[in-house]
């Protein structure tokens, strides 16, 4: 891994800002960490822990995937996703609201999600999950004058929690479902093509996150055999300078997980 560490700190390094990364390979155990204990503002990655609420949730019976749960008007917000455009009234399965808050990041899901199992259950969750810097506060595309402090990840508690999630066959399908691909997999190959000239086949369990100036992906990696957490967390740059260097992360992993399937 130290070659891939090395070629990872120098992209982020050559376009400045700050940058929390923690790798972590699952066959070799080796793991490098790049400001491990750095705060971000967490956007739309907070949905991860929130997910991770719920099927704790259902796995204590208190609530089940199958629950119906109603939307109502007072529930929209904007940003991204698609039930603020559906009908007020319109009943919805835990699950459906789960997977639209994790695939599409529809932050209305991820609100009821919140108001369902309420601010306390997630921040002990939290913390029961290793995620001892890490803060959550607040639901998404709320007024900042009524919040009492920001949501914040550090790239160790995300891969923390992430390997914890690796053990639940049903929340990482839903992470391998993820419609947002323009970070990490962006560069990889189509995983519906006929592969040739030596690549493999691979999945990937992510969950972005962006802001203005802000920018996340943290997920794991299946490449053939191997399985590697990458967290990746960004701030202070320029946008387009920060998804690419996104992109050529998710390559290089990509590259270094396809090399050590042949070794």
């Amino acid at each position: 891994m130290k070659k891939l560490a090395t070629t990872i700190q120098g992209l982020i390094e050559q376009v400045g800002g700050t940058w929390g990364v923690v790798l972590e390979d699952f066959e070799s155990l080796e793991k490098w960490v790049w400001n491990g204990d750095e705060l971000f503002y967490a956007a739309s990655v907070i949905k991860v822990p929130v997910m991770a609420v719920v099927f704790s949730a259902v796995q204590e019976g208190w609530l089940n995937l199958g629950d119906s749960i109603v939307l109502e008007k007072e529930d929209f917000v904007d940003g991204a996703g698609v039930l603020q455009h559906l009908t007020p009234g319109t009943s919805l399965a835990l699950r459906d609201i789960v997977m639209l808050m994790i695939i599409q990041s529809d932050n209305t899901a991820t609100n009821m999600l919140i108001d369902l199992v309420g601010v306390e259950r997630i921040q002990q969750t939290m913390r029961e999950a290793g995620m001892e810097k890490s803060k959550f506060h607040h639901k998404l595309m709320t007024d900042f004058s009524t919040r009492k402090g920001h949501n914040q990840v550090t790239s160790s508690d995300m891969a923390k929690l992430l390997k914890g999630i690796s053990t639940s066959e049903q929340m990482i399908e839903v992470l391998k479902k993820q419609q947002v691909r323009d970070c990490l997999p962006e560069k990889l190959p189509s995983p519906y093509a006929d592969l040739a000239d030596g690549e493999v086949r691979w999945e990937l369990a992510n969950k972005t996150g962006w802001i203005p100036g802000t920018r996340h992906d943290v997920g794991i990696f299946y490449v053939g055999q191997r399985k590697l957490i990458a967290a990746v967390l960004s701030k202070d740059v320029d946008d387009l300078l920060s998804k690419q260097v996104l992109v050529d992360i998710g390559w290089e992993i990509y590259q270094y997980l396809k090399n050590s399937n042949v070794e």
